[in-house]
C-alpha cells in the first residue's frame, strides 16, 4: 500500500546517518536521525538534521502532559507524578501506584480507557500469562498517565467518560501547556497507541520544553513534576530500563523515552536534548543519545549502559550499534 499524497517530513527525509549496525567489522545497516541540543535561552547548541519541523514525540510528551494536569489542580505524591509521566514496565509497584491514584478520587481501574496490554517487563508479563491472565488497561504502560488524567477530571468536575477526546477541557489544557513550554504551534493531533491524543511539536521545541521543566524554580508546578521524576525514576520506567538508569545516574537530569525512537532530556542548567531516529527503530536511540551527551560534556553513570548495544551472532557479541557523525 502506498500513499504518494503524503510527503515525508524533512526531519525524517533529510536526517543524517548517526548510527551504524556493525557485524564482524561490516556495516550491515544504517540509522538516520535528527537531534538537537538547546541552551537555557532556547538557542541551538547542536543541530543535526532538520529540527524545526514537527514530529510526534509520543510518550516523550508525558512529563509535559503531567505539568498541564498539575497546573489544572491535580495534586499527587511525588512518586505518582513520576508515574503519571511514565511508560512504566507494569511491575507490582507500578500497578499499586495506579490504583492509589484512582482511589484518591474514588475511582477504580474500570474507569481506565487506555488500550489493554501485557506489562512491558518480561518477568511481570510472564507471570500474568502463567497465571492465566490477559491484557488489561492497568498493565499497559500508559495507565499511570490515564489514571492521572481521570483524577484531573474529577478535581475539576470534568466528564470522565470523554477525557480522551481532543476537544475535552483536559486535552485543551494539555495542548496549551505544550504550546507554551515548547514555543511551538500544535500543527497536528492524532491518536496515540494508548488511545489518548498525541500532539506534534518540533524537536527543538521538545528540547526547549524539557530544559525549562528541568530548570524550573522550586515550588512551581514545573518543579513539582521534575522533582517527582528525579526522586522516583523507577516509577518513570522500571527495573533495567535505560530511562530509569539515566535519571538515577545524572544529577539534576530528567528524561523521557517515547515510541518511534524519540528521546527527550532536560538538565538543571536549562539545556535540553531531543532526538528521533527516522525509521522508528529503538536500537540506535540510546546510543545516539549517549554520544550527544558526551559531546556536550554531560557526565553520567548511565552512559555505559546507554552505549551497551551488542550485535549477536550465535549468542555471542560479534559487533555493536555505534554512533557516527556526532
Amino acid at each position: 500500500m502506498t500513499d504518494p499524497a503524503l510527503p515525508t517530513p524533512p526531519a525524517l527525509d533529510s536526517a543524517p546517518v548517526l548510527a551504524h549496525y556493525v557485524r564482524g567489522g561490516f556495516v550491515e545497516s544504517a540509522h538516520r536521525a535528527s537531534v538537537v541540543a538547546t541552551a537555557a535561552d532556547g538557542s541551538h547548541l547542536l543541530a543535526l538534521g532538520t529540527v524545526d519541523d514537527p514530529v510526534f514525540p509520543r510518550s516523550s510528551n508525558k512529563p509535559l502532559q503531567t505539568l498541564a494536569m498539575v497546573r489544572a489542580g491535580l495534586r499527587l505524591a511525588p512518586q505518582h507524578l513520576a508515574l503519571a509521566s511514565a511508560s512504566h514496565s507494569g511491575e507490582d509497584f507500578h500497578l499499586e501506584g495506579v490504583r492509589e491514584v484512582l482511589a484518591s478520587v474514588s475511582l477504580t481501574e474500570g474507569a481506565l480507557q487506555n488500550t489493554p496490554d501485557y506489562p512491558l517487563d518480561e518477568a511481570a508479563r510472564n507471570a500474568v500469562i502463567r497465571n492465566g491472565g490477559g491484557k488489561l488497561p492497568i498493565t499497559q504502560n500508559c495507565s499511570g498517565k490515564h489514571a492521572a488524567m481521570l483524577a484531573t477530571c474529577v478535581v475539576n468536575g470534568w466528564d470522565t467518560a470523554t477525557y480522551r477526546d481532543p476537544g475535552h477541557p483536559l486535552q485543551q489544557a494539555i495542548a496549551e501547556t505544550l504550546a507554551e513550554l515548547t514555543g511551538d504551534e500544535i500543527t497536528a493531533t492524532a491518536v496515540d497507541g494508548c488511545g489518548a491524543p498525541v500532539m506534534a511539536v518540533t524537536l527543538a521545541g521538545l528540547a526547549r520544553a524539557f530544559g525549562r521543566l528541568a530548570s524550573a524554580e522550586p515550588g512551581t508546578p514545573e518543579a513539582m513534576v521534575a522533582d517527582g521524576i528525579r526522586a522516583f525514576p523507577a516509577y518513570l520506567g522500571g527495573t533495567g530500563r535505560d530511562v530509569t538508569a539515566l535519571v538515577e545516574g545524572t544529577p539534576g537530569l530528567i528524561a523521557k523515552d517515547g515510541a518511534e525512537a524519540v528521546y527527550a532530556v532536560g538538565l538543571a542548567d536549562g539545556r535540553g536534548i531531543a532526538l528521533k531516529v527516522a525509521d522508528g527503530g529503538t536500537r540506535a536511540k540510546p546510543v545516539i543519545l549517549a554520544a550527544v551527551m558526551r559531546r556536550l560534556g554531560i557526565e553520567s553513570a548511565a552512559l555505559a549502559q546507554l552505549e551497551d548495544a551488542p550485535v549477536l551472532g550465535h549468542g555471542e557479541p560479534v559487533g555493536a550499534v555505534v554512533a557516527v557523525g556526532i
